[in-house]
């Protein structure tokens, strides 16, 4: 009897910390299959970096800026908000400052405030403009907020292209830029801090399209490009943890508007991502084969979840 008395309890003991093993195991695949604040916050970064280069190639390519804020070719800005000063050097711009003023509704329908600081003096001598191998650009930020969200950015953005690329509108090649960037968020309603970098190649697909590339003479007209960026990136959450980041072939198209209230806000519509935030498990990302819309497809141990991108 009391052996039989010691077996029960042996059996009895196994059996809770069996079910409290289960318990913890249970919260924790709810928590990994749960959590995808962080893509949305390397999102966030990702657009404000991309935002800030966007605008900068515009100063660049439309260096007279006669028609910056009007023309077909502005991306973001509406046509009375922002400020554009520039400084030119041998007929092209060496500096530039987009200034936001205290409030700035884009045609992205995002708020901005602050001012970007555009630095073209790394150039090569005959590389003017955002299109031409040898570009160098510099991105800086003072008081840069985007939709409550204070952004600090230092952004280096290099066109990579053969500097033998010929004249004509179809080069045989597409036109591609090395991008490194360092950023600060922020967020609104003290909901933390975010710290991204990367280093990313940012490549014109449709370069071979004249209607999009003139050739090394006129400006590129983005809004008919379509983009693809690879590359990698790191940082902190908002939560503190630590994350990596590999992107694989993500393709933004500019003629893609799903919002016809934010008619300049283009999502990737291709492409993938494998984010790492912490020790949990890695997130797949994959953003479609090109269909035209905010959706996005997150795998977390073989669980998917459909996500909709801010």
């Amino acid at each position: 009897m009391k052996n039989l008395n010691l077996s029960l309890m042996i059996i009895a003991i196994t059996g809770l910390t069996f079910a409290a093993c289960r318990k913890r195991d249970t919260k924790k695949v709810e928590e990994r299959d749960t959590e995808q604040t962080t893509i949305n916050e390397n999102n966030l970064a990702e657009n404000s970096a991309s935002d800030a280069d966007v605008m900068g190639s515009q100063v660049s390519e439309n260096y007279t800026l006669t028609t910056y804020k009007t023309s077909g070719a502005d991306l973001l800005l509406s046509a009375t908000c922002a400020t554009v000063s520039t400084t030119f050097s041998n007929s092209a711009v060496s500096s530039a400052t987009v200034d936001f003023g205290t409030s700035c509704v884009g045609k992205d329908g995002r708020t901005r405030s602050g001012k970007l600081f555009y630095n073209f003096s790394g150039s090569n001598v005959n590389a003017k403009n955002y299109r031409n191998p040898g570009f160098n650009m510099v991105v800086t930020s003072q008081n840069y907020v985007v939709d409550g969200n204070a952004i600090t950015l230092t952004k280096t953005v290099t066109n990579t292209t053969p500097l033998s690329l010929p004249t004509g509108t179809n080069p045989g090649t597409n036109l591609s830029w090395q991008v490194t960037a360092n950023v600060t968020i922020t967020k609104a309603n003290n909901e933390g801090t975010v710290n991204w970098s990367c280093n990313r190649t940012k490549t014109l697909l449709n370069t071979n399209d004249p209607n999009v590339y003139k050739g090394q003479l006129l400006p590129i007209d983005w809004t008919k490009a379509r983009i693809q960026i690879s590359g990698t990136a790191n940082g902190t959450n908002a939560k503190g943890e630590n994350f990596s980041v590999t992107a694989n072939n993500l393709v933004r198209d500019f003629t893609c508007a799903p919002d016809p209230l934010r008619p300049k806000r283009h999502p990737f519509i291709s492409g993938t991502m494998q984010y790492t935030p912490g020790n949990r498990p890695t997130r797949y990302v994959d953003f479609g084969n090109g269909a035209c819309d905010f959706s996005a497809v997150v795998t977390i141990e073989g669980q998917e979840f459909t996500i909709t991108l801010p």
